[in-house]
């Protein structure tokens, strides 16, 4: 690809820092509503059959359009430093074996450790985190030899650590450590996978992008069930087990919602890179084109779907994709205008937001190691909204903080 194609992804994209820093703040604050009671339904997660859309619905795929959004500055910058497509090619499978591997250990904390296991959830979280950042922190550069084998040395701790983690845990039921789903970065990382993958192969050529985009949509809608009065089965219902829908599950491409939103968040950042940068009136009449097609298509799609993230509808597709593009529209006139003072005091989250994502655990295990026990007065009503967002707010400083010693990882 010619320089002049690679050029408008040469300058790093704040917006997408900012709508990445407000979607993982969001993360925090929603993942913590567990320890509290009397959460407004509309700040929650709706239930597998319910018709309704929480704000803890919009967040993960809103992540996911962001990590869209990130995939074709992040590979065009490759290719600016002359770095190779095998290379490139490596990189991404490096990334997303880590998100996997990841996703893999906090899957298992969210069920019960057997009684034969020798530590608790809290010791299995601490040794857990503090394996994944001797593995995968991002090291200052050092000319120093024996600096560069501490790294190494600590990268060695770091496998033997997830190693002892791997080989003991055992689920209450008996279940091994890749007996559960994979979690948020797990179903990241396979995304991410499949998702840069194709954009190696295509570039920024909209022309074959859009298929793709349109391809996940399609199998979306043929694999969601239909609302209970119009017969409640899919469009395409093949009996089980059936090769069709083993593929899908073999690819992680499920019923295509999922990589849907970040093939969107590709496609919406190229439009932004190479057809209307810097923000202009040019990209906000795209972008609202845009918002008002995927609202429209929500709709229509409504009469026929209820809107689930659960089930992962065409209708939550295409509310969640509108919601998104209107963020990051948003976040790049702030950002051109220089009103980002209010993105202070959430920046970690979009500049170390997997270091933001893991810290949460840490301190839920020193709450299960020491048996501390929040005052029932701050658990309930708006008293328990504010302590989910001072803590989304702790975390992100304990992230600053961390960064500051060169704890910040990175894959």
């Amino acid at each position: 690809m010619h320089t002049d194609s690679i050029a408008p992804y040469s300058k790093r994209n704040a917006a997408i820092d900012l709508l990445r820093a407000l979607t993982m703040f969001t993360m925090i604050f929603v993942n913590d509503f567990w320890k509290i009671h009397d959460v407004p339904h509309w700040l929650e997660h709706a239930r597998w059959d319910e018709d309704f859309m929480g704000l803890a619905d919009v967040v993960f795929p809103c992540f996911l359009f962001a990590v869209g959004m990130s995939i074709p500055y992040a590979i065009e910058r490759r290719y600016a430093k002359g770095l190779s497509g095998e290379s490139t090619i490596k990189h991404i499978l490096s990334r997303s074996f880590a998100l996997i591997v990841m996703g893999a250990f906090i899957s298992n904390s969210e069920a019960r450790l057997s009684a034969e296991v020798p530590y608790s959830i809290g010791i299995y979280w601490i040794v857990m985190v503090v394996g994944f950042i001797c593995i995968w922190n991002q090291y200052p550069r050092t000319d120093s030899l024996r600096t560069r084998r501490i790294y190494i040395a600590l990268k060695v701790i770091g496998t033997v650590l997830l190693l002892y983690l791997a080989l003991t845990f055992r689920s209450e039921d008996g279940g091994n450590l890749f007996g559960a789903h994979w979690s948020i970065l797990g179903a990241i990382g396979w995304i991410y996978l499949l998702c840069a993958m194709i954009y190696v192969y295509t570039r920024d050529r909209l022309k074959y992008l859009v298929p793709w985009w349109i391809l996940f949509a399609v199998i979306c809608v043929l694999s969601s069930r239909l609302r209970p009065e119009l017969g409640g089965e899919a469009l395409l219902a093949l009996s089980e087990p059936n090769f069709y829908n083993s593929a899908l599950s073999t690819l992680h491409i499920d019923n295509g919602c999922l990589p849907a939103f970040t093939m969107g968040g590709i496609i919406f950042s190229i439009i932004g890179a190479r057809r209307a940068q810097p923000v202009t009136p040019r990209f906000t009449l795209y972008a609202a084109l845009a918002m008002v097609l995927f609202l429209l298509a929500g709709l229509l799609a409504h009469r026929y779907w209820i809107v689930s993230k659960i089930v992962a509808t065409p209708p939550w597709l295409c509310y969640v994709t509108a919601i998104a593009i209107a963020l990051y529209t948003l976040f790049a006139w702030v950002e051109r205008a220089g009103k980002t003072a209010w993105f202070n005091p959430i920046k970690p989250a979009g500049t170390a937001t997997l270091t933001t994502y893991l810290i949460p655990y840490l301190a839920y295990a020193l709450a299960d190691i020491t048996g501390y026990v929040l005052p029932d007065w701050f658990t309930h009503g708006i008293m328990g909204i504010v302590n989910c967002l001072a803590f989304a707010f702790v975390i992100i400083g304990v992230t600053w903080l961390l960064g500051k010693m060169h704890v910040k990882l990175k894959v």
